[in-house]
């Protein structure tokens, strides 16, 4: 009978098999006082035990639609991500016996730190336009993420020098909102941009990417 790492390995390979285009597993207590959480001021998650298995798609820049969000629908990315997510979370009760669930995306409803547990799963690095840099794709990922009753294996993240290391920062430049402008990533300036698209009226809404878009990625 396979361990709890056996699984946690099959089911990573089994996200890929799905659609994902790259999974990772971090356990649930190490999200709870995770950095954005003490930042918040929130508790990052609402589990203690168990493990996150993170989701990642890669948005190509080609593919637009995937971004395009609608009230009380998302986006379709986000829906393709949800998919797997569920058929996981099935495979794992089905094939294993392990409860599951697809965590919802949103923060207030259960959600998680995503770039906090993408970092963690070591599946990149936070940039300086606060993306998670992941090798091969850059900042152009989504992630969400699937809770499983099974004990994930601590270990320590390899130490990597910022994705950033180098870069003359295009992300700030490309940036229309200047959320960059005091030399550091501005979470209010951005969002006041998200309010803008919203207050249209418009949908489906395309939200900026310009950071991201410009970003070439490194890691």
């Amino acid at each position: 009978m396979p361990d709890d790492r056996e699984i946690i390995s099959a089911a990573l390979e089994k996200a890929r098999e799905l659609g994902a285009d790259l999974a990772g597993a971090v356990a649930a207590a190490g999200l709870v006082d995770c950095p954005s959480a003490i930042a918040d001021g929130h508790r990052g998650s609402q589990a203690d035990r168990g493990t996150y298995i993170v989701l990642g798609l890669h948005h190509d820049p080609e593919r637009p639609e995937l971004d395009l969000w609608e009230a009380g629908r998302g986006t379709p990315g986000d829906r393709i991500l949800a998919g797997v997510g569920k058929a996981l979370a099935r495979w794992l009760e089905e094939e294993h016996g392990v409860r599951s669930r697809l965590i919802p995306y949103r923060l207030q409803e259960g959600g998680i730190y995503l770039k906090d547990a993408a970092c963690m799963a070591d599946l990149g690095r936070i940039g300086r336009n606060n993306l998670v840099i992941v090798p091969r794709h850059g900042p152009r990922v989504r992630f969400r993420a699937v809770w499983t009753d099974l004990e994930c294996p601590g270990r320590a993240l390899p130490e990597r020098e910022s994705p950033c290391e180098g870069c003359e920062a295009p992300c700030a430049r490309a940036c229309p909102m200047g959320s960059f402008r005091t030399g550091r990533y501005s979470r209010e300036r951005c969002l006041a941009r998200l309010d803008v698209d919203k207050a249209t009226g418009r949908e489906p809404i395309d939200h900026c990417r310009a950071c991201e878009l410009s970003c070439p990625g490194r890691e």
